[in-house]
């Protein structure tokens, strides 16, 4: 297996990743509340190459953050990786958002993770899942109240991660819930994945392959 780039721009962290078999070589990222793909993206990905002695040629795949998330950073990600898929002939493999941002959340820490992306007012992104990464429930757009997870809260230690956690402290209290602030996706976490999906050949149609928005745009 050679070396898969990963491309994360769902929120605003442009970020891009160098892997190989899934261990992570080398992650180049601007980790803020500014959208800045448009201008960053490209040259982060020329410049994690050539400061790590690669060419285009050298990679063996790209992977894609597909959502949910900001539409049109995931338009920007998705255009960039199909484009390198074209220009060289790579396969396309697709990574569910939540489910890396999920994985940056120590397994030893409770007995659910579920992670929040911001989604407008009261609304977030969320899907649920095990410690061990196993499914709970799937990805979903939810409106957020005093009982929202209650029914995985009732049944051990939730950590909940993403820059949707700060509305769900405001206004929930229970003592089995847990908070990881500040955190966004990252194309760090993408590594493993991404390499699992290489190895089963579970590859994207790079001509057809759209982001998951999961909302219709709104413009703002």
């Amino acid at each position: 297996m050679g070396v898969i780039l990963s491309i994360e721009t769902a929120t605003t962290n442009c970020s891009v990743a160098l892997g190989k078999e899934g261990k992570l070589l080398a992650l180049k990222e601007d980790y803020n509340n500014n959208y800045s793909h448009a201008e960053r993206l490209h040259k982060y990905i020329d410049e994690i190459l050539k400061e790590n002695g690669l060419t285009p040629g050298d990679l063996s795949a790209v992977a894609v953050s597909k959502g949910p998330g900001s539409y049109t950073g995931l338009r920007i990600g998705v255009s960039a990786a199909k484009g390198l898929c074209f220009s060289l002939d790579l396969p396309l493999i697709s990574i569910p958002t939540l489910t890396s941002l999920a994985l940056q959340v120590d397994k030893n820490a409770g007995d659910f993770i579920i992670p929040l992306l911001d989604a407008r007012r009261m609304e977030v992104y969320t899907a649920g899942f095990t410690s061990g990464m196993e499914a709970v429930f799937e990805t979903r757009a939810q409106v957020l109240d005093d009982t929202s997870f209650l029914e995985y809260l009732e049944k051990g230690k939730v950590t909940f991660i993403g820059n949707g956690v700060e509305k769900f402290k405001k206004i929930c209290s229970h003592k089995n819930a847990s908070f990881v602030d500040g955190k966004l996706p990252s194309a760090a976490e993408m590594v493993v994945i991404a390499s699992e999906k290489f190895a089963k050949k579970e590859f994207e149609d790079v001509a057809y392959f759209e982001p998951y928005y999961l909302k219709d745009f709104m413009a703002g």
